[in-house]
């Protein structure tokens, strides 16, 4: 996620030479693609990180410092 973002929620993944922009309610890939073995895995981390993704769009609305959220192990 990055500052000056636009709605909807969404958070940026990249994988070599792919980049997606996810939605962060639904997951669904609102930009560019990623390829599938590597969506999977945005995808369960997403899911186990959905309250945190929404706490930081809400950060980011709000001008406030954003966090790292922990990557899938």
């Amino acid at each position: 996620m990055f500052y000056e973002e636009h709605n909807p929620p969404h958070f940026h993944a990249y994988y070599n030479e792919y980049q997606a922009l996810i939605g962060i309610h639904d997951f669904r890939i609102l930009q560019g693609s990623l390829p599938p073995k590597a969506l999977a895995l945005v995808m369960e981390w997403a899911m186990l990180h959905k309250k945190e993704l929404l706490e930081e769009w809400e950060r980011i609305e709000k001008k406030l410092e954003i966090f790292k959220i922990e990557p899938l192990k």
